[in-house]
């Protein structure tokens, strides 16, 4: 695959945290039946998955600055470059022995997301996307699909869990969105929901709460495979507002529609 230098480092990166997190992921489907758990064990997983692309990331490029689930932020002596990270998403599923999480790596510059990578370990699918050069999945050119009619439509959400509180925003989308499409899933990775909608396997996807590390990387793959990413309320900005709804062009405005009517 043809990209640049920092799109090549980010693939590396990906590809190693995803090795590291597969041998893990063996471990856990064992000890998720154990009496005590894999809580813990996850635990280490994600951080020891973080250590690896900081640790091959900063190292060839000292000088950015970095946004990670579970280190938090720091500045660099670029102030306009940092990278974006999560290094498990899909935490959840990962615990319970479900082969769906991905690792999640941007690149932004002055504010705007330049280059994204999207690695699924289990399934061996990496989405990547760097500005102006297309999205691509593997070695395979991807597109958003070509469906214009909202019956036709399989979209793609996340459902608030635990203590979060848009659970009565989700219900009303849900009442209005689930009667006129072919379906809504729910499969706990944004990271990954957002490479499915560039890839055309969702027609759209929206969410609310979550953080800039679920969504960066999968923003650039929905915009360079012909989409559209904005946050759910116009004009707002996706990081500042933490939500994000996308899909392609004609499905994106007749859900926005939807979603953004008053209530």
């Amino acid at each position: 695959m043809q990209g640049s230098a920092n799109l090549n480092l980010m693939i590396k990166a990906a590809r190693k945290a995803g090795r590291s997190l597969v041998k893990d992921f063996r471990e856990v489907e064992n000890l998720q039946v154990s009496v005590k758990g894999a809580g813990d064990f996850v635990s280490r997983a994600d951080l020891a998955a973080e250590k690896i692309i900081r640790d091959e990331l900063m190292a060839a490029r000292p000088t950015y600055g970095w946004l990670g689930e579970e280190t938090g932020e720091a500045d660099g002596a670029d102030p306009t470059r940092r990278w974006i990270v999560d290094p498990l998403d899909g935490t959840t599923n990962f615990l319970h022995g479900l082969p769906h999480f991905a690792v999640s790596i941007a690149l932004e510059h002055k504010g705007e997301i330049v280059a994204g990578v999207v690695f699924d370990p289990a399934k061996d699918e990496l989405f990547w996307a760097e500005k102006g050069a297309g999205a691509w999945m593997n070695e395979t050119r991807i597109r958003v699909s070509g469906r214009r009619n909202m019956s036709e439509a399989l979209l793609a959400t996340g459902i608030p869990f635990g203590a979060k509180k848009t659970l009565p925003a989700m219900m009303r989308d849900l009442a209005r969105l689930m009667p006129a499409t072919a379906g809504v899933r729910r499969w706990g990775v944004v990271a990954l929901d957002l490479a499915y909608v560039a890839a055309g396997r969702f027609d759209g996807f929206w969410e609310r709460e979550i953080y800039p590390w679920d969504m960066a990387a999968g923003m650039i793959l929905v915009r360079e495979a012909g989409g559209f990413a904005e946050a759910l309320r116009e004009g707002r900005e996706i990081f500042e507002s933490g939500t994000i709804l996308a899909g392609n062009g004609e499905l994106f405005a007749q859900v926005a529609k939807v979603l953004r009517a008053p209530e």
